[in-house]
Parts: structure tokens; sequence; C-alpha cells
């Protein structure tokens, strides 16, 4: 499960909080739901225009509604054809995936899984990875979710980002910083 760290309004992480409860309510489980969500996030990415009918405002909510279940009725739980006409019925549609990332934020802090992305110049080995990743754990006393990245700009090193932090290790961040003291002097 990533972490999203594009910038989740409180509407959102309330629709989150709603999709928890239905988890805590013993209504469906906290995977079922991801598992949801991502199923209506797949359906949307491969049918843009369906994403626009049903934000659109000209588009009654009983077109909208019928138009749910066909489409969702048999891909998804129940529960979630129901939240996905209420997000509908409040005009909050257009925030499906603001929403979806809000609750993955939530279930990563129930799970204490701390997603985090680290980017090498070349492939690490399964060995190197298992380093790393035991060294973030133990550091973030959290099971580390990594989103493993190639990037040859950065020469040599690592640069490892958690939420908004960012550890640069890499050469071209060494390089960069001697360059500056130079120009300082």
């Amino acid at each position: 499960m990533k972490n999203f760290n594009e910038r989740i309004s409180i509407s959102a992480k309330n629709y989150a909080e709603a999709l928890i409860e239905i988890a805590r309510d013993g209504v469906m489980t906290y995977n079922e739901i991801y598992e949801d969500l991502n199923s209506v996030q797949e359906i949307l990415d491969m049918a843009p225009e369906l994403s626009e009918v049903l934000k659109n405002p000209t588009v009654s909510y009983d077109i909208k509604a019928d138009i749910t279940d066909e489409i969702f009725q048999k891909e998804v739980h129940a529960s979630i054809v129901n939240f996905l006409k209420i997000l509908i019925e409040k005009n909050r549609f257009q925030e499906f995936s603001r929403i979806r990332a809000a609750y993955i934020n939530k279930l990563n802090k129930i799970n204490n899984i701390q997603p985090v992305s680290v980017t090498s110049a070349v492939e690490l080995t399964g060995e190197q990875k298992k380093s790393i990743t035991g060294k973030l754990e133990e550091k973030l006393r959290k099971q580390v979710q990594p989103c493993w990245n190639i990037d040859e700009n950065i020469i040599a090193g690592l640069v490892v980002k958690i939420n908004d932090d960012v550890i640069d290790t890499s050469l071209k961040n060494k390089i960069n910083k001697i360059s500056k003291e130079l120009l300082l002097r």
C-alpha cells in the first residue's frame, strides 16, 4: 500500500474515516475496502469518460446512481457502491482518488506501515535492498514498505524519501554542496 503525499483535503480525510468505520463495524475488513477502492480506481482509470459523467453536475443524481449500480454492483461490495452514491449525491465524486489516498494513509497508520521511496543510481541487489529495509525499519520502528527507483543522475548513493523528509546521500548532492561552498568563498 502506497503512501500518497499529494495534499489531501479535510473532506477527503473525513470520508476516509467513514470507510474506516465500515471496517470497525465489521461490515467489511480493512483489506476488502482497500481492494474495492482499488477496483473502483482501476475501472475509472480504464474509462475516464465514466468518471467525467459521475462528476458532471448537469447529469441528474438518478442517472448517476443507475450508472453506478450497473457498473460497480458486480465488482465491489454493496457498502462501497452506497459510498460512491453518497459521494455523487454530495457532489464529492471528484475527490474519490484523494479519499482513496487518505484511506490508504489511515490504513498504513493502523498497520504501522511506513511507505518509503528509495532511489539509487543503479539496480540494487536483493541483499542490499534487504539491508536498507532492515535499517529503515530499525530506525523508524515500523514495517517499511519500500518503493525502489533508479535515477542515474544521482551518480551514486541513495535518496530516501519518508513522507516529506528526504535523506540525500547521493554523490550528486555532495557535489552540489561542494560547488555551493566554493562559490561562497
